[in-house]
């Protein structure tokens, strides 16, 4: 059963940064914000994705958060202010998440 997933990073290479990006996009994630990308995915494609990512970055400069949550946690999301970036997300992608 797919989990949802929030992925948010703080990488400061840009090269780093663009394969991170593209791995999420590989794996169906949507971005949401410049280091945030939101999607549903199989438990296994998330630690695949995890091992990915890990395997990209430097661990000793770079972050990648990697967040589960079932449909239920999700529905307690309060996004405030600005949440989502208005060029990136529009309300047909919102609604498949909230």
């Amino acid at each position: 059963m797919p989990v949802l997933v929030w992925i948010l990073y703080d990488i400061s290479d840009d090269k780093i940064r663009s394969r991170v990006s593209k791995a999420c996009k590989q794996y169906g994630l949507e971005r949401v914000q410049k280091s945030a990308f939101l999607g549903k995915l199989e438990a296994s494609r998330f630690d695949e994705l995890a091992v990915k990512c890990q395997s990209l970055i430097d661990e000793d400069i770079d972050s990648v958060y990697l967040f589960p949550f079932c449909q239920e946690d999700f529905r307690k999301i309060k996004v405030l202010g600005q949440g989502f970036d208005p060029k990136l997300v529009n309300e047909e992608l919102l609604a498949r998440f909230f």
